[in-house]
């Protein structure tokens, strides 16, 4: 069954969070996942938000599980806790 990351993210240093996204996206793809989302338009119908949203699929909800806890992550989230506020949830599809 399918699992997606799901992120809301308020960035505060682009150059910085850039090199997040690089290794996450190299993560991501390690564990067999793939973004759905990110950061295109969007409308916020109800709640808070954050000015960009990701949603990235993985196979399983242990392949998610893996990715969050891999070294390539652990390595992304080092640029990602300088340079942003984020929300992230795994979330397992039904």
């Amino acid at each position: 069954m399918s699992a997606y990351w799901i992120a809301h993210v308020d960035v505060s240093d682009a150059e910085t969070y850039a090199r997040y996204a690089e290794l996450a996206t190299q993560a991501i793809g390690e564990h067999g996942g793939r973004f759905l989302a990110r950061a295109g338009r969007y409308e916020v119908m109800e709640g808070a938000t954050r000015a960009r949203n990701v949603i990235a699929e993985f196979p399983t909800m242990q392949d998610a599980l893996d990715c969050y806890h891999s070294q390539t992550y652990a390595k992304a989230l080092e640029f990602a806790k300088k340079s942003a506020e984020r929300d992230l949830m795994i979330l397992e599809g039904v």
